[in-house]
């Protein structure tokens, strides 16, 4: 099965309040055609609102929502023509898996052997061929979330909207759905507005992620970009393990040329994954930061070091598989430096 054309969805100035709570605050977000925006955050930021606005399961108090060229803020849920994945996946348990992807074909009038043929060419996309004559309570929590992925694409809806799919399902089969979710994107390319509060599975799936906070789009920017070059603290805090550290605090307790600091800086951001035990190459390229090793923890594919600055302030660091000799030879309670490369460091 293919994607009709796909079209941009276009959101504009739109506010929701619930009595005080200001659930979205003058909220602007365009997802161009074929485009995959993930909207990240944690709970109460707003994401979930601003999906179901979209969705026309909630009419903000303020602002407008285009679809391509038409402003569909006070159009009907059920007339806008938009695939949804629900965090439940809102599947009928009383349906086999056939009668759970045709139903929206049925509702749309087409004719059942077309309707068949469109389904089994869905579950097919899904990875579900043969699957037809299961029973709802037959299936893993996976392939549950693959029917409502088929129920969702098989009318080839212009737009995708996608609330937390992935949040009931294991570690394990959540990154491998994300993955799966990519692959069917890249294959249909439907424009896809994908709400998430997993930072990484915002980082892995996304063409371009938006950081919420408090009911406002913080950071809007393509993922490696939102990692390494946060706007601010809350997005550095809120996505991967950082140090921060306030810049007057910096210049007197790290070592080395901080380089060309722009006026408006306030703080220093190292990810904790950027520091290491030691330095390779360019020793004119690096910054060093002294402090007493409080604690190694061993997680596997990395230690986490536990290290107290001389002013007080605790830092993490992350040191990877291949200084395994230098964590070996570490003590707690010894003094350590911990070295980053100078175009690792980013200012907020």
């Amino acid at each position: 099965m293919s994607s009709r054309s796909a079209e941009s969805v276009r959101i504009e100035a739109v506010s929701k309040m619930y009595g005080d709570f200001r659930a979205l605050d003058d909220v602007s977000l365009t997802v161009e055609a074929g485009e995959f925006v993930a909207i990240l955050g944690p709970s109460g930021s707003g994401k979930s609102t601003l999906l179901m606005a979209v969705a026309g399961f909630i009419r903000p108090d303020r602002g407008r929502i285009f679809f391509g060229d038409s402003d569909i803020v006070r159009l009907p849920a059920n007339q806008r023509g938009f695939g949804v994945v629900f965090q439940s996946y809102a599947l009928f348990p009383h349906m086999d898996v056939m009668a759970n992807v045709t139903f929206p074909l049925q509702v749309r009038g087409v004719p059942q052997d077309a309707a068949r043929r469109r389904a089994l060419a869905a579950l097919d996309v899904v990875k579900l061929g043969g699957y037809g004559s299961r029973r709802i309570g037959e299936l893993s929590g996976g392939q549950r979330q693959r029917v409502a992925l088929a129920r969702a694409i098989v009318f080839e809806p212009k737009v995708l909207l996608m609330d937390e799919p992935l949040s009931a399902l294991d570690k394990i089969l959540r990154e491998e759905m994300q993955i799966e979710i990519r692959e069917l994107h890249n294959k249909l390319q439907i424009t896809t507005l994908y709400v998430t509060h997993d930072q990484r599975e915002a980082l892995t799936i996304a063409d371009r992620v938006a950081v919420m906070d408090k009911g406002k789009i913080v950071q809007l920017d393509n993922p490696e970009t939102i990692y390494r070059r946060p706007v601010n603290e809350f997005v550095a805090r809120f996505i991967g393990e950082a140090t921060i550290l306030p810049l007057a605090e910096a210049r007197a307790v790290v070592s080395g040329d901080l380089g060309a600091v722009a006026p408006s800086a306030y703080a220093l951001m190292v990810r904790s994954e950027d520091f290491c035990l030691a330095r390779s190459g360019d020793e004119n390229g690096w910054l060093a930061v002294g402090g007493l090793l409080r604690g190694v923890v061993f997680q596997g594919d990395s230690w986490l070091l536990q290290v107290d600055l001389a002013d007080g302030q605790a830092i993490t660091a992350r040191a990877q598989k291949h200084f395994s000799a230098e964590v070996g030879a570490l003590e707690v309670g010894q003094t350590i430096d911990l070295h980053v490369q100078r175009d690792r460091v980013h200012f907020l």
